[in-house]
């Protein structure tokens, strides 16, 4: 249920606190490179490592008079370490902070969304092995066409959440890099090899080249990855709530004791939760469009990215982990009702064998296009009239002509349908 989504955990990593504690922690690093190089003394760097702090009331204060929030945040620490803030910020420029510290903050959120992807694949990869002989209509164009097994479905999904986990994986990578390469990525004040130094101590690599920033297409990859994820998770939600329809029934949406579904129809048991995972999934490919914008920057850089990302990395963030949260507990708890699914099944009075019994045609050497008219004219009559498709074909003379009833009968046969799905799932074999 929606208590379920752990918004402490995303919200702590993008609050201003720990901004400001990244902040502190690429300063700290590069303070540390400058003292392996003795351009720091130890007393000094003991000063700054000890006594450095982050007080964001003073920097909202120092920023509304200055209005630069990081030379607001290094004003405020010469509260805290006095003359020793001459070494802090030495040789680099904002962005060398801003963006390193950025990298940071996404490798911890993408290691909650990969976390919470695996979680999901694996609840779908136990539903498709529960709901491996359980026999569904398939359905084209939203059309019955011919049956699979339930759990099938599930096993498309974990496939897919597969994918995704290798998409935002290699987010991940993209985005595990730092630059202090200074105002245009030229290192005139602080040198490369400093650089390494510092970032190793982050965890990051450095870009290979750098303007004043990191490239953004590194960060709409990382939007992108999320929004994708989005799309799949959406695309779960939809089909049950195709499946919920009253008319098909086959599964419902979690739906909790005393939960409402309409303030006006108490009957009402509406996919809530699987129409808001449509809804947020618009957010995220909305934003994804302005994370392909951000790319796009005047020479070596301009700040029309920046105000944007303020809104898309922590809320394109919190829609992944409140989406796979609220999936993640709706497939745990999915009501199913085979009852109904072979009762769906059974509404078409087994047209789904028509390509059984046109492709029998086939192999007795009749002509493509007038197997076809003969299968196609019983199939239509089996829908439009209710009758049997099975009769109405072992009644036709022109098909009696080419097949025994004993040919025809032995090919209506729905585990023979589904012969082929244990093929399939051998492929997953590896997976359990």
């Amino acid at each position: 249920m929606i208590d379920r989504y752990e918004a402490a955990e995303i919200s702590a990593i993008w609050s201003e606190d720990n901004k400001f504690r990244k902040w502190l922690a690429v300063e700290l690093a590069i303070t540390e490179a400058w003292a392996d190089m003795g351009e720091v003394p130890a007393a000094s760097l003991k000063n700054i490592r000890e006594n450095a702090a982050v007080v964001p009331g003073r920097i909202h204060e120092i920023e509304k008079k200055v209005k630069h929030d990081v030379i607001a945040f290094l004003t405020s620490l010469e509260d805290s370490i006095g003359k020793d803030s001459a070494y802090v910020h030495k040789g680099i420029t904002s962005y060398d902070v801003v963006d390193t510290a950025l990298s940071l903050l996404i490798q911890e959120s993408l290691a909650i969304v990969m976390e919470k992807t695996a979680a999901l694949q694996k609840i779908l990869l136990e539903k498709a092995m529960l709901y491996k002989d359980l026999p569904s209509i398939g359905r084209t164009h939203g059309i019955h066409a011919e049956p699979i097994t339930f759990g099938c479905k599930f096993l498309i999904w974990h496939d897919e959440m597969e994918r995704h986990a290798q998409r935002l994986l290699r987010a991940k990578e993209i985005t595990a890099v730092g630059k202090i390469s200074g105002s245009v990525g030229t290192y005139i004040h602080f040198p490369a090899s400093g650089e390494e130094r510092a970032l190793q101590k982050l965890g990051l690599k450095a870009c290979r080249v750098s303007s004043q920033i990191i490239q953004r297409d590194r960060h709409a990859e990382v939007i992108w990855a999320l929004a994708l994820l989005g799309t799949g998770l959406e695309k779960i939600a939809v089909e049950i709530r195709h499946l919920q329809k009253t008319e098909v029934l086959e599964v419902e949406e979690p739906f909790s004791r005393g939960q409402k579904g309409s303030s006006s129809m108490p009957h009402k048991r509406n996919p809530v939760r699987c129409e808001r995972v449509s809804g947020l999934a618009r957010i995220l490919r909305g934003h994804a469009a302005v994370a392909l914008e951000n790319n796009i920057l005047w020479h070596e850089r301009d700040i029309s990215h920046s105000s944007a990302e303020r809104i898309i990395f922590p809320d394109s963030f919190h829609l992944a982990v409140f989406m796979l949260d609220d999936m993640i507990d709706i497939v745990n708890h999915l009501a199913v009702y085979p009852d109904n699914m072979r009762r769906n099944l059974e509404l078409t009075h087994e047209v789904y064998f028509s390509q059984k019994v046109l492709t029998l045609l086939l192999n007795k050497g009749l002509a493509r296009q007038r197997a076809y008219e003969l299968v196609q004219e019983q199939a239509l009559k089996s829908w439009q009239e209710k009758r049997s498709f099975r009769e109405l074909v072992l009644a036709d003379p022109a098909i009696r002509a080419v097949l025994a009833a004993a040919e025809l009968e032995k090919i209506f046969s729905l585990e023979d349908l589904l012969s082929g799905v244990a093929n399939i799932y051998a492929r997953f074999a590896e997976n359990r």
